[in-house]
């Protein structure tokens, strides 16, 4: 048992709505507080209180003003994969459309291939490296897609990694299988036939190794249609969650009506949608990194919380599209211009973020900032970085 402290503020962000917007008077704010901790069990309270309730607890005292507050949740991210879309990002910014990219040979496809001449090791080890510049950052629980494999043996392998990944990061990661996130150009047949060889050839080898307990699909003209994903989603016998209105409507509609648990991207969600989002169990992610890397508006964050929605953030990491991976920079600049609260973002990026994933959040999973206040968090719009991350109750010295 341990006792820590006194932090300038702690914000256990327990006790806040589940959906719709969350004014920063709803924050819980701690003053002078601490932290008792027993393994992954957290108690609150005022540190001189809990000193003298357990005077045989080890003592650690924080000597400079520090606020603490949960770890974060990323819902969304495509971390295991191999290789480099740097010149995919040169001739975007240059101008060059989604279609010049992708006839130059760049693109998802791009990524596939060099996924798939990767090793099993070389990809649990991009993985593990990436996860734990996550944690350092304060990203406790991170979800990891397949979808750069589009092969059996591919995409296997990329949930293998994340599965040996899993055991060398004290991170806690979620796979999920996006082994639908384009037909594969080798493949053959059309969109059609290629979903029905993952329902039927490769999630039964997926469920039997247990190597994922969620799918995923992306829903666009250029991957798969809604009327398809929809037949595709309700057989597939998983928990589900979609890449949805990205940059035409259609998705979010399937995602409410199959009961996903997160519809995530939304930048071209019409009102229709964002009320439908707003009357439903499914979260909304929106994914700012996406939006920065392609030059593109932001999703309607705002419109959406207005609306009653469940709003999460995250970080959508990955070779092409998002390649920055910082939550928290990330989510920084996007409330500045969608107009969040601070109780908005912090709840986006901690309990509504776990939501997305059908979890509760980690009561041990805690994070230290070099601040008299929490605003400063997202005042220095992510250049602030935790002095010291705590996972399961144990504080990770060094991921």
């Amino acid at each position: 048992m341990q006792l820590i402290g006194p932090f300038s503020q702690i914000l256990p962000l327990a006790g806040l709505p589940e959906k719709g917007p969350v004014p920063d008077e709803q924050l819980q704010i701690m003053e002078n507080g601490g932290v008792l901790m027993r393994g992954d069990a957290v108690v609150f309270g005022r540190f001189e209180q809990l000193r003298k309730e357990h005077p045989k607890a080890a003592l650690q005292i924080v000597e400079v003003p520090q606020v603490l507050i949960p770890g974060f949740v990323d819902a969304h991210t495509h971390i295991c994969f191999a290789g480099s879309r740097s010149r995919d990002y040169a001739m975007r910014i240059a101008g060059k459309s989604y279609l010049d990219i992708a006839r130059a040979g760049g693109g998802i496809w791009d990524s596939v291939l060099k996924t798939r001449e990767a090793t099993d090791a070389e990809l649990a080890e991009n993985t593990v490296a990436r996860a734990n510049r996550h944690l350092l950052n304060g990203v406790t629980t991170i979800e990891v897609k397949s979808g750069y494999g589009l092969d059996a043996d591919s995409e296997l392998k990329m949930l293998r990694a994340i599965r040996t990944a899993a055991l060398h990061t004290r991170a806690t990661l979620v796979p999920t299988c996006l082994a639908a996130h384009m037909r594969p150009k080798d493949f053959d047949g059309d969109e059609k036939a290629y979903l029905r060889w993952i329902i039927h050839e490769l999630l039964p080898l997926v469920k039997a190794e247990q190597l994922a307990e969620r799918v995923d699909i992306f829903i666009e003209e250029t991957a798969f249609s809604a009327a398809d994903a929809r037949k595709f989603l309700q057989a597939a016998g998983m928990k589900i969650t979609v890449h949805a209105d990205q940059f035409s409507s259609g998705g979010s509609q399937v995602a409410v009506a199959t009961g996903a648990l997160s519809a995530d991207h939304l930048e071209a969600s019409t009102e229709e949608d964002i009320r439908r989002l707003a009357a439903s169990g499914t979260v909304a992610v929106v994914l700012p990194g996406a939006s920065l890397g392609l030059g593109m508006h932001y999703a309607p964050a705002r419109k959406l919380l207005n609306a009653g929605a469940c709003v999460a953030i995250a970080s959508d990491w990955n070779p092409g599209s998002a390649p920055m991976g910082d939550l928290l920079m990330q989510a920084a600049v996007m409330s500045a211009a969608e107009k969040l609260s601070t109780a908005e973002v912090l709840a986006g990026l901690t309990v509504r973020a776990a939501k997305a994933l059908g979890m509760a959040l980690p009561a041990g999973d805690l994070q230290a900032y070099p601040c008299k206040d929490h605003r400063d968090i997202l005042y220095y719009q992510g250049s602030m970085k935790p002095v010291t991350v705590w996972k399961g109750g144990e504080e990770v010295a060094d991921a």
